[in-house]
């Protein structure tokens, strides 16, 4: 018969999956007000606020400062860990003019040509990159603490 399993260690186990965010109850509630802002720049008013002022335009959602100072960096892997979905941050990077790749090529590393050709060719070979913990990881690419809310008992 199957036991039960441990929902915290389940969960922890994905944190050791290389460039992988696995989007949790836990991460979708820290990321609410995150990706509420982000849908509100589908109103064209939203964005010309926005693209007016950036930090005033944020300051009126109940973000966290980092979450604010990730979204001002564009740094889209740190929203991720903040509770960004991709699909609600696109309204950001659309706005900035950039298309779903080349935003996506910003979180790789990697040029829009390159990561564009590694797709194409099926994208990243599995081999030698599965786990963090026990440094087959590419370059670049460290263990990711998981926020507060998400580690489970001690």
């Amino acid at each position: 018969m199957n036991q039960p399993r441990d929902i915290h260690a389940y969960l922890a186990e994905f944190d050791d999956i290389p460039g992988t965010r696995v989007y949790t109850a836990k991460r979708a509630r820290a990321g609410y007000h995150l990706n509420q802002f982000a849908m509100s720049l589908m109103k064209a008013e939203n964005r010309e606020r926005w693209k007016a002022d950036e930090r005033a335009y944020l300051d009126q959602w109940q973000m966290t400062e980092e979450q604010k100072q990730a979204v001002l960096d564009r740094d889209y892997n740190r929203l991720l860990d903040l509770g960004g979905n991709i699909y609600f941050l696109a309204k950001v990077f659309s706005t900035d003019g950039l298309s779903f790749l080349q935003a996506v090529s910003t979180m790789t590393g990697m040029s829009v040509e390159d990561y564009q050709a590694m797709m194409i060719a099926g994208g990243r070979s599995p081999e030698g990159v599965r786990s963090l913990r026990e440094g087959t990881s590419p370059p670049g690419d460290t263990p990711r603490e998981a926020p507060e809310d998400e580690k489970g008992p001690r």
